[in-house]
């Protein structure tokens, strides 16, 4: 891959360090309305999922059966903790900073969320309007629909696109739409084995830092 188009960003546990913190969010509402037990071992299962699979991803693992009218104490949660604690991953300012290849963002989360998320932690401005969110599409990763919808709307052929992601699922459905992965590894959710899962779904490579991601890119002839 000689040439790129496109750099495709996952936002959560990639741009933004949110993994433990949307874990503990989720733990907490399910709580708050009488169902213990949702901790970062069944969260961690759901990673790279949109909310509503991901409900239904803890019902399966736990019986637990969330209530319909309270999915909003969710994201009320989450930004709570998001809005008091939530920064980048460790580099990636300088690295978007010397970044010149054209990027986006293409996410399981919500517009409200993803939109909180970059405002919160001062990465807005490196993205503009070019953010793209599951909500906009059929289905969610491991699909490759958010995928091939962000490079349509950025103009990009998806063979000349790269994502970079931290999820199984998220590097399924790149890998599904045609384009190179990297597996993101330096995110605080990250743990021993996580590269290897990222590998066996069809990641390139995988990077634990965002000086290895731009080494990366050079190695692979996609000059940052």
């Amino acid at each position: 891959m000689a040439d790129t188009d496109l750099i495709i960003f996952d936002c959560d546990g990639v741009l933004v360090d949110s993994e433990p913190l949307a874990a503990k969010a989720y733990e907490r509402v399910y709580e708050k309305h009488g169902m213990p037990g949702v901790g970062t071992d069944v969260i961690a299962q759901c990673i790279g999922m949109k909310q509503a699979d991901i409900i239904a991803k803890i019902r399966d693992l736990t019986g637990h059966h969330f209530p319909d009218h309270a999915q909003d104490d969710i994201w009320a949660e989450t930004k709570a903790l998001f809005t008091e604690a939530l920064v980048p991953t460790e580099g990636l300012v300088p690295f978007l900073e010397r970044l010149a290849l054209k990027r986006c963002v293409a996410s399981s989360s919500s517009l409200e969320r993803i939109h909180h998320s970059l405002a919160v932690t001062g990465l807005a401005g490196f993205f503009g309007e070019a953010i793209f969110s599951s909500s906009m599409v059929k289905r969610g990763k491991p699909a490759p629909d958010i995928f091939l919808y962000a490079a349509d709307r950025m103009g990009a052929d998806p063979a000349r696109c790269v994502v970079i992601e931290d999820s199984p699922f998220g590097v399924e459905g790149a890998v599904a739409a045609g384009m190179a992965a990297i597996g993101y590894t330096g995110g605080g959710h990250s743990h021993a084995g996580h590269g290897q899962q990222l590998v066996a779904k069809g990641a390139r490579t995988t990077c634990a830092s965002w000086a290895e991601v731009e080494a990366c890119l050079g190695t692979l002839g996609m000059a940052a």
